[in-house]
């Protein structure tokens, strides 16, 4: 049976902030779970976030997308990027007090012998049928890089715009999975 163990918790308080950040991940787990209800200073309806490892800015990541945000589905793929895109959340122009949702599963981190692999559900929430102004998403991503992670950093992907208040991220380490 999995055990699931909360390694950081932490609710964006007033004022925002640019980024949520942990340190110091202990390597005693089996894989990493991501838990996120956010909502982004952007005054579009929806907000591109980024997500990296261990503090690098090298243009050593990549990623596919698939979503709808209309009645036809996309992909989209993009790499030498300098984190994991394509993880979509709620930005400030979308339905008011609203805030999209995101998991993200990191299997096998502490492994130094392959690169690390995430997979990721999100959604941008709104009261509307508009096309563009809602948005339901599957990502894969890659960090190409051994290095075992034990610090990860999730910002808006143009590195702008803020985390709003009330925003939450849960970080979970899994073992027995």
């Amino acid at each position: 049976m999995a055990c699931w163990n909360v390694i950081d918790h932490t609710e964006i308080g007033g004022g925002g902030a640019a980024s949520w950040n942990v340190t110091s991940i202990p390597s005693s787990y089996d894989h990493l779970l991501i838990k996120a209800s956010l909502r982004m200073s952007n005054s579009n309806e929806d907000c591109d976030m980024k997500l990296r490892f261990n503090g690098d800015t090298g243009s050593n990541y990549s990623a596919t997308g698939l979503y709808a945000y209309s009645s036809t589905p996309a992909s989209a793929r993009q790499t030498g990027q300098t984190g994991i895109t394509y993880l979509n959340t709620n930005g400030d122009n979308s339905t008011a007090d609203t805030f999209g949702n995101m998991s993200i599963w990191i299997p096998h981190y502490s492994n130094t012998a392959n690169f690390k692999q995430v997979l990721s559900q999100h959604c941008v929430e709104g009261a509307t049928t508009t096309n563009f102004d809602w948005r339901v998403a599957v990502t894969a991503g890659l960090w190409s890089d051994t290095s075992a992670i034990d610090e990860i950093t999730l910002l808006d992907a143009a590195e702008y715009d803020t985390l709003m208040q009330y925003s939450t991220v849960t970080l979970y380490g899994v073992t027995g999975a």
